[in-house]
């Protein structure tokens, strides 16, 4: 099969189109035919080295996937071959084919599009649990969610509006504000050239934000720890700008506000009942249309590096998935 490989940790430039050896369905696995991948920030992390963890070299990035059953491994009973499914995969996404447990591999209810359901999973499901789990949103919240037109952003900003909170979206151009006006924003600011803490405390009416999804970090972390409400939460996403703050605990004591970290990888493993329940409703709230997945671009597998490199750049709105 073809496939995206890190063979040493280096630039995402690094990467090579590779024939690799098809998987096989080892005991309580299934391998899954990939019809697409989703691409996802933490993806250019791992193949420099940058990430939480370091695999084994070589190996191929990739952590969701969406396909068809092309193998069964003894012991699975609830999934059939030519069925089509989501994986979550954690590596190996970006192949023709991919072995992984059974347990993370979901049916997909008919009307979902592969495409789409390949990109449903690490952002919604991310945004889904750190509302949900992490921040315990509730109607009576004003939510801000920062990087907002990207995949996980616009997630949390669909999920935030379907769980009853104000949403202010806060994006760096007025064609991403109004992307993530379309998908259910109250507000949007436009950070650029302006003053967005005085912003922030004007759209709350001085009283300060009651959750934050903080994407970027940098300067925008700092911002957001100067802009929170008295009871707030706010959630350490990820680090899209390439700075990872150094935060004054000073700040949280005074202002009364709690930092919570999400890393939905590790909720999958600690917590896999709730994961299956999150992704339950998930799916339910997609076949619904309350949800959706913008596809902002999609590529061959051969062209993984240029998948890669618009969402690191911060040019995507939406998702981007590879399609094998």
């Amino acid at each position: 099969m073809k496939a995206i490989v890190c063979n040493e940790f280096a630039p995402v430039s690094e990467l090579k189109l590779q024939d690799m050896p098809n998987p096989t369905a080892a005991k309580g696995q299934v391998v899954v035919n990939v019809e697409a991948a989703g691409v996802n920030f933490p993806d250019s992390l791992l193949v420099q080295g940058l990430y939480q963890m370091k695999p084994d070299l070589p190996f191929i990035p990739g952590s969701e996937v969406a396909g068809t059953v092309a193998e069964i491994g003894e012991g699975v009973a609830h999934l059939k071959v030519g069925q089509k499914v989501i994986g979550l995969c954690m590596l190996g996404g970006y192949a023709e084919k991919v072995a992984l447990p059974a347990t993370h591999v979901i049916p997909v209810p008919d009307g979902i599009p592969l495409d789409e359901a390949s990109a449903l999973v690490t952002a919604h499901a991310t945004a889904h649990h750190a509302l949900k789990q992490r921040a315990n949103l509730s109607s009576s919240d004003t939510l801000l969610v920062t990087g907002a037109a990207g995949g996980t952003g616009l997630a949390a900003v669909q999920i935030g509006k379907l769980m009853g909170a104000k949403v202010i979206a806060v994006c760096s151009t007025d064609e991403k504000c109004q992307v993530a006006k379309d998908n259910g924003a109250d507000i949007c600011i436009n950070y650029t050239g302006i003053d967005l803490k005085a912003a922030i405390k004007e759209h709350t009416k001085g009283k300060g934000v009651d959750v934050v999804y903080e994407c970027v970090g940098g300067e925008m972390f700092h911002t957001c720890s100067r802009s929170m409400a008295w009871n707030g939460r706010l959630l350490v996403i990820g680090f899209a700008g390439g700075e990872i703050p150094k935060f004054p605990v000073n700040l949280s004591l005074v202002k009364g506000f709690s930092v919570v970290g999400v890393f939905w990888g590790s909720f999958t493993q600690h917590q896999p009942q709730d994961f299956m329940a999150n992704m339950k409703e998930l799916l339910t709230w997609y076949v619904q249309g309350q949800i959706k997945v913008v596809i902002d671009e999609r590529f061959a597998l051969a062209d993984a590096v240029d998948a890669i490199n618009k969402v690191t750049d911060r040019k995507v709105k939406g998702k981007v998935v590879i399609t094998p």
